[in-house]
């Protein structure tokens, strides 16, 4: 039955790449993203009578009741959901594979006798359709899921660092919806140190270009000059300079590691030591 609009945080999942399948593949893979969810449910904790969910077709609405934790939603279910798509990938082949996008958003939400709505429904879709999302889960082929969040929830949530989840994994991304509303959002991969494939707005000092690779690797193939377009230094045998290793950095705020690779460290021995 219809009723008043109440608060809830809302997270949706969807398939990747789901339509392009033929008939007997997508439903193998409902099953399996149904499977997936549910064993995801249970190992995190979140009480089914905590939540409501709503079929997308190649994905699934999910509403949960705002006295569930955040915290619970972004860390454990999110690290359980992809344990889970990764026993699932264990077991299945290329055709059936099952790789998702999931975003979380919080806010007011309306039933009738046909399903949820309100604004802040459209707002969750629309993260999880982002193209920066799923450009950043092609530019993973090792991942099983990406994961956004609002900006609201990055500020309420993520950005205060509580145990289990980790600020320095998220990249901002703003996109811009066909109604020309723009949304910011946060984006991370699990198993990644940062999201790759990711394109970061230009800045003072800051050409626009892609963020990190997953491993923390640089944002231009080495040897080819530096990310502003200048010709690189002569390189030694340990990637520095001829005459001593060389760190080159573009970045007013570091998410993760920067430096890609080993690190050569020298400790010196002779002189005074700082303690």
């Amino acid at each position: 039955m219809a009723g008043e609009a109440t608060h809830h945080w809302i997270m949706v999942l969807d398939v990747e790449n789901f339509s392009s399948r033929r008939d007997p593949v997508q439903r193998r893979v409902r099953a399996a993203m149904y499977r997936a969810l549910t064993g995801a449910m249970e190992r995190a904790g979140l009480a089914v009578a905590d939540t409501v969910t709503e079929d997308r077709g190649d994905g699934v609405l999910m509403l949960v009741k705002p006295s569930v934790s955040p915290l619970l939603l972004a860390g454990p279910f999110v690290s359980e959901l992809d344990e889970e798509l990764r026993e699932y990938a264990e077991q299945s082949n290329a055709e059936h594979a099952l790789r998702l996008r999931l975003a979380l958003h919080q806010g007011l939400a309306a039933r009738d006798a046909h399903g949820w709505s309100g604004d802040a429904v459209n707002t969750a879709c629309r993260l999880v359709d982002a193209q920066p999302l799923r450009d950043v889960l092609i530019a993973a082929p090792s991942a099983r899921m990406v994961f956004a969040v609002s900006g609201e929830v990055h500020r309420g949530v993520i950005g205060h660092g509580h145990r289990g989840i980790d600020p320095a994994a998220y990249l901002p991304c703003a996109f811009t919806t066909k109604h020309g509303e723009t949304i910011s959002s946060w984006i991370t991969v699990p198993g990644y140190s940062a999201p790759p494939g990711l394109a970061q707005p230009a800045s003072p000092g800051r050409p626009a270009g892609p963020a990190a690779t997953g491993s923390g690797g640089p944002a231009h193939a080495p040897g080819t000059g530096d990310s502003a377009g200048q010709p690189a230094p002569a390189r030694g045998p340990r990637g520095g300079t001829e005459d001593r290793p060389t760190v080159w950095q573009h970045a007013e705020t570091v998410q993760g590691d920067q430096i890609a690779h080993d690190k050569h460290v020298t400790i010196h021995t002779t002189g005074s030591v700082r303690p």
